[in-house]
C-alpha cells in the first residue's frame, strides 16, 4: 500500500511531498520560510472550523513521518497510535492573524485518515460537499491519497465524488486545485483495485479531454489492467507506447514487463526482455538518476528473469511428456545471453525430472552443477542415479555414482542399493538372455567399483551359465562366490545343479547334491526336479522313486515340470514304457499335464516303436483342448508309415501352424554389448573375469 510520507530535514526545506504509486521522486508544494531557529515553516491558513485537527503545537523530528491508508477502517488501532499521527498535513494560516513576515508561525496538521473515514458513506458531491466544505485549503496530495484509500476500501463511488467535487471547486473557487494527474493515477490505480476495468477507458478518455498526458505511472497501471485482464499482449503493446512516446520505463515497467512474459510461459521473451533492459543500463542511460535505485533493480530483475525460466521449465517438465527439446531452447538462450540459474534452481529442476524422457535434461542439468564446482546435495544425485535407471541409462547411472566416489559428496546407503538395484535389474536381463559373460562382468565392475555383489547377483550370473550351458564357467563362479564371503543359497545350488546336468557330469552334479545336504541346505521343489534328472541321465532310475518320496515327506509335492522333466529324460533314452508309467503317475497325483508333457509322452512312444499308443494320445490331448506342437503331429506320421501302422489322418486333423520364434539377431547382440561394455566379436574373454585375479595369482 502506498504512503503518504512527509520529510522535514533540519536546516531544509520543508516539503509535503506527492506520493506516486512506483516514483522515486517526490513533488513539493509549499513555498519555504526559514524561521529565527534555523528551521523552516510552512505558512498556514486559519480555519474557523477544525474538527479534525490537533491544536497544540508541536515541533517537527528529524527523518520522514508515515502514514498508511490501511488504517483508515482500523479505529482501534488508530486511537492506540494517537500520539503517533502523522498524516496531518500543514495549512495555512489566514494571513490577517499574523504578519507575512512573522518569524514563527503556528502550524496545525490533518488527520488524513479520520477525514478519509468520514467520507465513506458520502456518494454525490452534496455529500462529500458537507464533509469537505471547510477543507478547501487541503492540498491535491491529501486528496490523492483519499482516493487510494477508498480504493483499497472498495469505494470507488465515493472516489469519483470527490473528484466531481474537485473538478466542481476548482472551476468555481480559485481555493481549491483542479485535479491533476496524480489525482487520476490515483483514481485509476483504485479502479484497479476493485476489478473495474470498464471505468479505466472512461477516466483515460476524460485525462485526454482536459489535455493531461499520462506519465509512467499512468502506463504502469494499464500495464497491470490488461495483466489482470488475461491480455498479457495487450500489456506489451501498452510497453512498446511508452517508448514511442518518449517517456523512460520506471523500474517497476520492467518488473510488470517480466510478469506479463511469465503469464505468457515465455521464457525466452522474459530473457530477451531482459537483455534489452540491461544492454540500457549497461550504456548508463538508467544510472544518471541515482534517487530511481537502478543498481538494486537491476540485481531484482535479473533474479526475476531467472525465477520466470525457473518456472516456465518446470511447468513444461511438470505437464508435458517430452519437454526436453522446448527446454533445452530455453537453457541455450539463457547460455547465449549470460543469465545463469544458481545451484538451488539446477536442482530443483532436477526433482522435477520423474519421467523417462528427462534423463537428458536430468543429466545435463547435473553437469551443470557440478561445473559450478560449489557442491551439489546428495539426495539430488540420488534422484539422478534413479531417474537414470529407470530410463535405462545405467552406465550414465554408474558415471554419477563413481562422482560421488571422486568428488563427493560421499555415498549413502540409498546411493548404494539404488546402484546395486539397478545392476540387478541388468543382471536379470543377463540372467533370462542366457549372457553368462555380460553377467559376469556386471560382477566384475561391481566389485571394481567397491560394490559388493550379493547372493541374488551371483545367483543371476549361475542361472545365465545354467541356461548357456557353460558347466565349467558355473563351477567357477561359484568358487568365487565362496571366496567372496557369500553364503550359497538352495538357488545357487540349484543353477549349479542345472548347468552340471547339462554338461552331463552327473556324478559331479551328485556330490554337489550330497555336499548341499550335509552343509545344512534344504532342497527345494526346482533342486528335487534337478537331481532327479541327474539320477536319470545316470542310469539311476531307482533314486528317482527315492527323491519323490523325499520330496513328499517334505511336504514339496511334485508338479508338472518335475514329471514332465522325468517324462522328458525317459523319452531321450527311448523308454517309452517308463515315459508312459509316469505319465499314469502324473495323472494319479491329480497332476493335470499340458502340451509340453504330451508332446514328450508322443515322442517317446513314437520312438520306442508304439505309434498306435502315440496316435491315441495324440488324439487325448487333442479332446483335452491342447495344441500341440507340429513335431507331434509329423513324429506319429512317420512313426505310423516305418512301422505300418494304419491311422485316420482325417481325425488328426490339420498340421498345426509353425510357432514363431523370436531369434537374437547380431544387432540385438550387437546392442547388448554396447549397453553392458561387453567385448565385441574378435575380443577375447580374459580369464580373471572368469576366474577373478586372486585365482591367477595363486
Amino acid at each position: 500500500m502506498q504512503s503518504l510520507s512527509c520529510s522535514y530535514s533540519k536546516g531544509s526545506s520543508l516539503p509535503v511531498p506527492y506520493p506516486d504509486i512506483d516514483l522515486v521522486h517526490y513533488h513539493t508544494f509549499w513555498r519555504k520560510k526559514k524561521s529565527g531557529h534555523g528551521c523552516l515553516r510552512v505558512q498556514t491558513r486559519n480555519l474557523s472550523h477544525r474538527p479534525f485537527f490537533n491544536c497544540r503545537t508541536r515541533s517537527y523530528h528529524r527523518g520522514p513521518k508515515m502514514i498508511s491508508l490501511a488504517l483508515i477502517n482500523d479505529p482501534e488501532q488508530l486511537e492506540n497510535k494517537n500520539e503517533e499521527v502523522i498524516s496531518l498535513l500543514p495549512v495555512q494560516e489566514n494571513p490577517c492573524s499574523k504578519p507575512e513576515t512573522a518569524e514563527m508561525v503556528e502550524k496545525e496538521r490533518v488527520d488524513v485518515k479520520a477525514l478519509a473515514k468520514s467520507l465513506h458513506d458520502a456518494k454525490t458531491f452534496d455529500e462529500v460537499d458537507e464533509v469537505l466544505k471547510n477543507f478547501d485549503a487541503l492540498p491535491l496530495p491529501v486528496f490523492s491519497s483519499i482516493i487510494r484509500g477508498l480504493g483499497m476500501d472498495k469505494r470507488v463511488d465515493t472516489a469519483f465524488a470527490v473528484l466531481d467535487w474537485l473538478k466542481k471547486k476548482g472551476n468555481h473557487s480559485g481555493s481549491t486545485p483542479s485535479p491533476n494527474l496524480f489525482i487520476y493515477n490515483s483514481l485509476l490505480g483504485a479502479l484497479k483495485q476493485v476489478a473495474q476495468y470498464s471505468k479505466i477507458g472512461e477516466v483515460m478518455e476524460e485525462m485526454r479531454s482536459q489535455g493531461i498526458l499520462p506519465n509512467i505511472v499512468t502506463y504502469n497501471t494499464l500495464m497491470s489492467v490488461y495483466l489482470d485482464q488475461g491480455k498479457p499482449e495487450e500489456a506489451l503493446n501498452v510497453f512498446t507506447e511508452i517508448h514511442r512516446n518518449g517517456l523512460t520505463p520506471s523500474p517497476a515497467t520492467y518488473s510488470i514487463v517480466q510478469l506479463t512474459y511469465s503469464k505468457m510461459n515465455d521464457a525466452i521473451g522474459a530473457i530477451r526482455s531482459f537483455v534489452k533492459f540491461r544492454e540500457e543500463y549497461e550504456k548508463q542511460l538508467m544510472e544518471n538518476d541515482p534517487d530511481a535505485g537502478w543498481k538494486t533493480e537491476f540485481v531484482k530483475l535479473e533474479n526475476f528473469t531467472i525465477r520466470i525460466c525457473y518456472l516456465v521449465m518446470r511447468q513444461r517438465l511438470v505437464h508435458e511428456e517430452d519437454a526436453s527439446t522446448n527446454l533445452f531452447k530455453i537453457l541455450t538462450e539463457m547460455d547465449r545471453f549470460r543469465v545463469r540459474p544458481g545451484r538451488v534452481e539446477y536442482e530443483k529442476l532436477i526433482w522435477a525430472c520423474t519421467r523417462e524422457s528427462h534423463h537428458n535434461v536430468a543429466r545435463e542439468l547435473y553437469q551443470r552443477i557440478r561445473d559450478m564446482k560449489n557442491g551439489i546435495s546428495l539426495s539430488v544425485c540420488n534422484h539422478v542415479i534413479w531417474l537414470m535407471g529407470k530410463a535405462k541409462k545405467w552406465w550414465a547411472a554408474l558415471e554419477v555414482y563413481e562422482d560421488l566416489l571422486d568428488k563427493g559428496p560421499a555415498p549413502n546407503n540409498l546411493s548404494y542399493d539404488l546402484i546395486v538395484s539397478h545392476f540387478g535389474i541388468l543382471l536379470g536381463a543377463a540372467k533370462r538372455k542366457g549372457l553368462w559373460r555380460w553377467g559376469l562382468r556386471l560382477i566384475n565392475k561391481m566389485m571394481d567399483k567397491g560394490l559388493r555383489p550379493g547372493v541374488a547377483e551371483w545367483n543371476a550370473v549361475l542361472f545365465a551359465c545354467s541356461k548357456a550351458s557353460e558347466t565349467s564357467a558355473a563351477v567357477q563362479i561359484f568358487k568365487r562366490m565362496i571366496e567372496h564371503g557369500e553364503k550359497p543359497s538352495v538357488a545357487s545350488y540349484g543353477a549349479l545343479l542345472s548347468a552340471l546336468e547339462k554338461g552331463k557330469l552327473y556324478d559331479e552334479a551328485i556330490q554337489v547334491w550330497e555336499h548341499m545336504r550335509k552343509v545344512g541346505v534344504k532342497p527345494n521343489l526346482h533342486a528335487y526336479t534337478i537331481v532327479a534328472l541327474v539320477y536319470m541321465g545316470n542310469g539311476m532310475v531307482e533314486m528317482v522313486d527315492c527323491v519323490l518320496k523325499e520330496m513328499t515327506s517334505s511336504n514339496i509335492q511334485p508338479s508338472i515340470v518335475t514329471f514332465n522333466a522325468i517324462i522328458t529324460a525317459c523319452a531321450r533314452k527311448g523308454m517309452g514304457g517308463s515315459a508312459m508309467e509316469w505319465f499314469y503317475r502324473m495323472k494319479l497325483q491329480n497332476v493335470k499335464p499340458n502340451e509340453i508333457t504330451y508332446d514328450m509322452l508322443i515322442a517317446a512312444l513314437a520312438r520306442d516303436g508304439k505309434p498306435r499308443l502315440a496316435y491315441d494320445l495324440y488324439l487325448r490331448g487333442m479332446k483335452e483342448g491342447h495344441l500341440l506342437s507340429p513335431k507331434s503331429y509329423d513324429v506319429i506320421l512317420q512313426s505310423s508309415l516305418a512301422y505300418g501302422i494304419i491311422i485316420d489322418t482325417n481325425a488328426l486333423g490339420p498340421r498345426p501352424p509353425q510357432e514363431k520364434r523370436s531369434v537374437r539377431t547380431g544387432k540385438d547382440l550387437f546392442e547388448f554389448c554396447e549397453l553392458a561394455d561387453l567385448p565385441k566379436k574378435g575380443q577375447p574373454f580374459g580369464q580373471e573375469e572368469i576366474y577373478g585375479p586372486e585365482a591367477l595369482e595363486r
